[in-house]
């Protein structure tokens, strides 16, 4: 067993300086950001898929840090330490581990630490060219490692957004609808439920706390959180705060007042969401539905176009490839192009390697402006695994 181990181990380090020698070669620095991180960067950005699953602790001074649980955000922030201004271009790549509890315990392709070898755009002006190189890239290196037998999973962030702001329909909804879209469960279940009208349950809530907290400022609904708890004796529990809960509970108070969504409206959303066919395919369908509902998103429809287009150009095999618009990874930082490499033999939930364009993470971590951002992560053990399992 000891044995096995330290070959597998062996065989991750030849394979990361591999992965580091090509994305080296392509113009990628290389960086190494600290393992342990800020945990509210995290908690803020990384959306409720991961964040239940980030190892948090408090240090001996009272800080709140956790492991990092992905590289995209670390490296963000040591780009944003270098360049505080934002104002310069900037090509990363690194390899190392992250961190997260696995609910079903953790296994070869879901370990609690995990290494992942990756790229990171900053700064690019044409964005399009920089998705384009960030994919052949990613595709580059698992072939590079061996990968031969894989699939493609597309999604575009912006072009749902682009439907979304075109639809008639209450600016709550809007909001909520593009907050909850990478928890694909629970947008059903909110979607159903605004085109029915139905008021959302009270969560097991009083209706007096409800009904006091409607309309109050933040600061008021915290009080008035705090003090309910104390009645009641319930502590603080996981990783949220004080002022995160009563956030939580004002926004449950203003669904109760809002409007109903129109049932036209959530039936458009459902067909675009079905939606999963090979890209050109794919853009038709929804370019289809669009003008069925006499909406404009021909500029989104024709980036999506034109992107896959230069791809098919470029070598990328689309026969290989998904262009789903429900795909949205789980992390909630992305705002554009997302994608994912699957290798034969996994599902789509263990990707090879995935990443996406997020334009606005870091400004949400301190730059004055949305940045041009795009980049990805190989999981080198999933790598390792799929190239092994295709082995002869």
């Amino acid at each position: 067993m000891a044995a096995e181990s330290a070959q597998n181990f062996e065989a991750l380090e030849a394979q990361a300086r591999a992965l580091l020698d090509l994305f080296a070669r392509a113009g990628y620095e290389p960086v190494a950001p600290s393992i342990i991180q800020p945990a509210g960067v995290f908690l803020d950005q990384i959306g409720e898929q991961v964040r239940g699953r980030t190892y948090v602790f408090t240090d001996l001074a009272g800080e709140e840090l956790c492991l990092r649980p992905d590289l995209t955000v670390p490296v963000s922030r040591l780009y944003l330490e270098r360049h505080p201004k934002a104002d310069r271009p900037a090509r990363y790549c690194y390899n190392g581990p992250a961190f997260r509890f696995q609910p079903l315990g953790p296994s070869r392709t879901h370990p609690r630490e995990f290494r992942q070898a990756g790229i990171e755009c900053f700064g690019a002006a044409d964005k399009e060219s920089a998705d384009i190189e960030i994919v052949l890239l990613a595709v580059g290196a698992v072939r590079s490692a061996g990968l031969r037998d894989y699939g493609l999973r597309f999604g575009d962030i912006a072009l749902f957004y682009a439907l979304i702001d075109a639809l008639s329909l209450p600016e709550r909804w809007r909001f909520k609808l593009r907050h909850y879209f990478w928890r694909p469960p629970v947008f059903h279940a909110l979607l159903n439920r605004l085109a029915k009208g139905d008021r959302p349950e009270g969560d097991g809530l009083p209706q007096v706390l409800t009904a006091a907290l409607a309309g109050t400022t933040p600061e008021r609904a915290e009080e008035l959180v705090a003090a309910y708890l104390e009645k009641q004796d319930i502590p603080l529990a996981g990783n949220r705060t004080l002022s995160e809960i009563a956030e939580r509970l004002l926004d449950h108070a203003a669904d109760l007042r809002a409007d109903k969504l129109p049932k036209e409206v959530a039936t458009i959303i459902d067909y675009y969401l079905a939606v999963a066919a090979p890209p050109r395919e794919a853009v038709d369908k929804v370019a289809m539905i669009a003008r069925g509902a006499g909406l404009d998103i021909d500029a989104g429809l024709d980036a999506a176009l034109r992107r896959f287009d230069r791809l098919a150009r470029d070598g990328i095999d689309l026969g290989r490839a998904i262009f789903a618009t429900e795909f949205g990874r789980k992390l909630e930082y992305y705002s554009g192009l997302v994608f994912q490499i699957e290798g034969a033999g996994l599902d789509e939930t263990e990707p090879v390697a995935g990443g996406g364009r997020y334009d606005g993470l870091l400004s949400a971590l301190g730059a004055r402006r949305d940045v041009p951002a795009v980049g990805s992560a190989i999981h080198t053990e999933r790598l390792l695994a799929a190239v092994e399992r295709a082995a002869p």
